[in-house]
């Protein structure tokens, strides 16, 4: 039950290839990365020193900077991260920044995956071999990630593209990130406030609106999802993703198999 309860893993048990994260202000938020060996970690920030965001004003109030070190005493073995944006290697104690080490799980069953009550831990789909990781992982840090997206292109989808390769080619829901998935499931538990007259009670009322989060969880994990193709990452354009032909060739094709 360790698993489902809590995937705090220590930094010696930490293999090459292996998706991480930690949690940020309060549980608010998680930063993902992939652990890339001798203790660095490659992941994907928005830009201007900041992991997430909007894009909006409302960054200075709701998200805190990624490095752990201001920029007037920066890392020994980093450097000032805190202009670089994109894909950026960092020691483990920067991509920490005080918080505790996590591990990503892949491959779950079902019943473990709406267990992980909260998105953003575990995912259905099944992970490729380190190596396949790896070479992603470096191949992007070279060459970029795109736009940073909250809810569509996010670090969280980073690490998720670099362990399986596969991405999410239509542009109407979210990404391959269980976070953004679990906001979409609990807004959809909200709107679907007609559903309350199946029941009068309370904790009926309870039970629809968990089961209306988990149904939406679960159809939005990129392990379930039919709206996923395997791209290789030298494929992968820097600014959108995908070339568009590329994405409806592909699409068609796995849609026949």
């Amino acid at each position: 039950m360790v698993g489902v309860l809590s995937n705090k893993i220590s930094k010696e048990e930490l293999k090459p290839g292996d998706h991480i994260y930690s949690w940020r202000l309060a549980y608010l938020y998680a930063h993902h990365g992939i652990y890339a060996g001798d203790g660095k970690v490659i992941h994907f920030t928005r830009g201007a020193g900041q992991e997430i965001g909007t894009g909006t004003v409302l960054d200075r109030f709701l998200f805190s900077a990624s490095p752990s070190h201001p920029s007037d005493t920066p890392c020994p073995r980093c450097g000032d991260q805190s202009r670089i944006d994109g894909v950026i290697s960092s020691c483990i104690e920067c991509f920490l920044s005080g918080g505790e080490l996590y591990f990503f799980q892949y491959g779950v069953s079902p019943a473990f995956f709406l267990a992980k009550a909260r998105g953003g831990t575990c995912t259905l789909a099944a992970s490729d071999p380190p190596k396949d990781v790896l070479h992603r992982a470096e191949f992007l840090l070279q060459n970029g990630f795109g736009v940073y997206h909250i809810f569509k292109n996010n670090c969280e989808d980073f690490a998720i593209y670099c362990k399986t390769g596969s991405l999410v080619f239509t542009s109407i829901s979210v990404g391959r990130s269980g976070q953004a998935a679990s906001i979409l499931a609990a807004a959809t538990a909200i709107v679907s406030s007609p559903l309350r007259f199946l029941t009068t009670s309370f904790s009926g009322l309870g039970v629809v609106g968990c089961g209306i989060y988990c149904v939406s969880r679960y159809v939005s994990d990129i392990g379930v999802r039919r709206d996923v193709i395997k791209v290789p990452v030298e494929r992968l354009v820097a600014k959108s993703g995908l070339d568009e032909s590329e994405v409806t060739t592909e699409a068609a094709t796995e849609m026949a198999l």
